[in-house]
């Protein structure tokens, strides 16, 4: 672990793919508190790029990017199957870890992350970044503040059609959208759900994919005293409306990861009725003008750009955490409990796999 604020820290990333290069490399490019020291990648038109572009050292076996030591953390951006072993890997040899998701496929392989990094004494965490979306934070925000009332529902939509035929529609590598996609809305979710294990139903479909694994996604998570979630991740929605859409005893927000707006009435302004058990007058319906209020969000044009947002928040808290012993804001604890979902979730639909 680090020594002391202001030291810069030296970080070895193990996967040069899309989160590898352009979210985790990306980021540390341009962020002066970490200085990318070492990559590992088996294909070598891609070491190559990453020894001209970072000036860094470059491996094609991660085991020997460790041996070599004199890092400062370890980022896991291996293929998603690869994630467990080689965080362990990484642990045992006494690195702090920042592991990609999904971090797991099963919640006793969490457990066996947590203890390993326990005994190692070692930070051990995942990039669980959507935590810190600007659109999340407002929806929290709003939610937080009681002007909904009690948030009764609590609807999320990571919809949008597309077809895909890459590794991450194997089940084998741990594909599927409720792995590829879902730990990002699934992990707001269970925020906004609150302490403790919901009750889980779940529905999934494969549409439009080449391997085995799903690519629709029906999630409701429940429990007295939560709200309950209603959680969607489908590639094959071609009008998605919204990403968030919550309603509450009071009023409701709806809206996307660019706008959100909400409207609700003051409990004070308009008295609830008393309750009438005699037929209302004219066959009448219940009805009354409610003296409603609204306010709205635009994503501010510092925060456009969603992915570097996140990844300047995630890894400016971690920073405070190598350097100053910060609690972590990503906990592995509370990524366990989702992936304890995401295996209920596999239990109630057993997928057939290629070749069966």
């Amino acid at each position: 672990m680090a020594e002391s604020a202001g030291r810069v820290l030296k970080v070895g990333i193990i996967g040069q793919g899309r989160s590898g290069y352009s979210i985790h490399a990306a980021h540390f490019r341009q962020d002066p508190k970490y200085q990318i020291a070492a990559i590992a990648d088996p294909l070598e038109d891609r070491l190559a790029h990453a020894a001209e572009t970072f000036g860094c050292a470059v491996y094609t076996d991660w085991r020997d990017m460790l041996t070599a030591g004199g890092l400062d953390l370890v980022v896991n951006a291996t293929p998603s199957h690869l994630h467990v072993p080689v965080t362990l890997e990484i642990i045992r040899r006494g690195f702090n870890v920042v592991c990609e998701k999904p971090l797991a496929r099963r919640a006793a392989e969490v457990d066996q992350l947590i203890w390993a990094a326990k005994e190692a004494g070692v930070v051990f965490t995942i990039y669980q970044q959507s935590r810190y979306a600007p659109y999340f934070r407002k929806v929290r925000e709003v939610i937080d503040s009681g002007v909904l009332g009690r948030a009764v529902l609590i609807k999320v939509a990571f919809n949008g059609f597309s077809r895909r035929w890459d590794w991450q529609t194997l089940q084998e590598m741990n594909g599927g959208n409720l792995l590829n996609t879902g730990p990002h809305p699934l992990d707001q979710a269970l925020q906004l759900f609150g302490p403790g294990m919901p009750r889980v139903h779940c529905l999934m479909d494969r549409a439009n994919v080449a391997g085995d694994a799903e690519d629709f996604v029906k999630l409701i998570l429940s429990g007295p005293g939560h709200p309950t979630i209603d959680l969607e991740i489908s590639s094959c929605d071609a009008w998605p409306l919204y990403t968030y859409h919550v309603d509450g005893t009071q009023g409701g927000l709806t809206g996307t990861m660019k706008e959100l707006k909400w409207r609700w009435f003051v409990p004070a302004e308009n008295p609830m009725q008393p309750l009438i058990r005699e037929p209302l007058p004219k066959q009448a319906y219940c009805s009354e003008s409610l003296t409603w209020h609204e306010d709205s969000w635009t994503v501010p044009p510092a925060n456009n750009d969603l992915f570097a947002t996140m990844s300047g928040a995630y890894y400016g808290d971690l920073y405070q955490t190598l350097t100053a012993g910060a609690p972590l804001v990503i906990d592995p604890a509370q990524v366990r409990r989702q992936i304890e979902v995401i295996e209920e979730c596999h239990r109630q639909n057993p997928l057939s796999r290629l070749g069966e």
